[in-house]
């Protein structure tokens, strides 16, 4: 199975760059989009794939993710089930016969880390989610921090940043890669 995932930044602005020209040319069985920043009425892909999967925030242009397939899965949930973090359309996870696939887009600490705290709650409750989860799990998404050094251009300018603070960093080893190999850092 071939597997594409990428943080668009606006799936109505990427499309009119060429997206299902790439796509058609990368030919993929899946492709996990996020911060898609639209509502379902707002994606016109002309049936692109025959299983879409939208999950948006309730705020308007704003996260929100996709999924695409060519097989249908046995279940579709939108959220980890949680009211105070399912509002932003940040994961979905589709269920098949052997595993899960979830597409996820992190909440990022934000600009002078005004949501560090949020992001820490929601470490733990995601990681609940996905330990919750009874077959292999394949998780793709925009995860919003850099573990290793190697993962950041200039250290010295991502210190205390979001994406790059001790809490975050050790949130999401604690919480998600205690559990899951990161395929990535594979030899």
């Amino acid at each position: 199975m071939k597997f594409l995932t990428w943080n668009v930044n606006g799936i109505r602005a990427i499309q009119k760059k060429g997206f299902e020209e790439i796509i058609s040319i990368l030919d993929p069985d899946f492709v996990c989009l996020q911060e898609t920043k639209a509502q379902p009425e707002q994606i016109d892909l002309e049936d692109f794939y025959p299983y879409e999967y939208i999950n948006s925030a309730k705020k308007k242009g704003y996260s929100g993710t996709m999924i695409m397939s060519y097989d249908e899965p046995l279940n579709v949930f939108y959220g980890i089930g949680q009211e105070e973090h399912d509002q932003e359309g940040r994961v979905i996870t589709l269920e098949y016969e052997n595993y899960y696939l979830i597409n996820v887009y992190i909440p990022n600490a934000g600009e002078n880390l005004k949501r560090l705290e949020y992001r820490k709650e929601w470490d733990i409750a995601f990681g609940k989610y996905i330990k919750s989860l009874d077959k292999p799990i394949l998780l793709c998404g925009d995860f919003n921090v850099a573990i290793h050094e190697i993962d950041v251009y200039d250290q010295n300018a991502a210190q205390g940043h979001g994406g790059y603070t001790d809490e975050e960093r050790q949130g999401f080893q604690k919480n998600l890669l205690s559990d899951l190999v990161d395929i990535y850092r594979l030899k």
